[in-house]
């Protein structure tokens, strides 16, 4: 597995994870690596340092150790992503790829409003938005991609 940091064109970052450096070209080239925060799909690769590990014990903590903090707050906010993840799976009706006609005919009212969840395109979810239907994404988590 490889961490990246990433960047998308309107200025966010945020970091994901890939099986290989060609699962990420992949990925991208297919557009399904989106912006954590605004769905974009233009997304490059942001400038990081390496992670070496070394195999001798030291005295003094390693890099790596001094980012324990954010580790554990990493876990946190992944546990907690991962808890609104299985509510909203639990509580929502899965729509796969009618997501966005569902979305649409509930916005309209010509179906009874309910919790859903399912697929769309960028292009789709951009549309969705133009249009003021209330949409989101569902986080991506490590252990839903193996």
């Amino acid at each position: 597995m490889i961490r990246y940091n990433l960047r998308c064109d309107r200025g966010h970052s945020f970091e994901s994870w890939f099986q290989s450096s060609s699962a990420y070209d992949s990925q991208l080239k297919r557009k399904l690596v989106t912006c954590a925060v605004c769905g974009s799909a233009k997304v490059e690769k942001a400038i990081m340092a390496p992670r070496i590990a070394g195999t001798k014990k030291r005295d003094k903590p390693a890099a790596a150790d001094l980012s324990t903090p954010a580790m554990a707050q990493e876990r946190e906010l992944r546990a907690g992503l991962r808890q609104l993840h299985d509510h909203l799976v639990k509580n929502a009706d899965d729509v796969g790829a009618r997501f966005p006609n569902e979305a649409r005919k509930m916005h309209y009212g010509d179906i009874e409003p309910r919790p859903i969840y399912g697929e769309a395109s960028p292009e789709d979810a951009k549309s969705l938005i133009e249009e003021g239907v209330a949409v989101g994404s569902l986080p991506v988590l490590r252990d839903d991609r193996n």
